[in-house]
């Protein structure tokens, strides 16, 4: 695992001293490690979102649609709790 050093100003240090102690972690490196994460996640969902918006629509998201939609999960739902019950 590489290292990073950082410099914060006081008031930044000391929220992030807050926040370790507040929320839990064990390190401010765990703390700062999450955000990273976070903000990883953040951009992968903004890439698949301007993926879909650029894309061309697949079908018409009309009521019949939704209709068939709920059927199939309904379904799935059905046929997992009959897995679950048979074993």
């Amino acid at each position: 695992m590489g290292t990073m050093n950082v410099s914060l100003p006081d008031a930044m240090k000391s929220f992030v001293d807050d926040q370790v102690v507040q929320r839990g972690y064990g390190t401010s490196s765990e703390y700062v490690r999450e955000l990273i994460r976070k903000d990883q996640d953040r951009l992968q969902l903004r890439e698949l979102l301007l993926e879909g918006a650029t894309s061309a629509p697949a079908a018409v998201a009309d009521p019949a649609y939704f209709h068939e939609l709920r059927e199939r999960v309904r379904k799935a739902g059905t046929k997992a709790t009959a897995v679950r019950t048979k074993g």
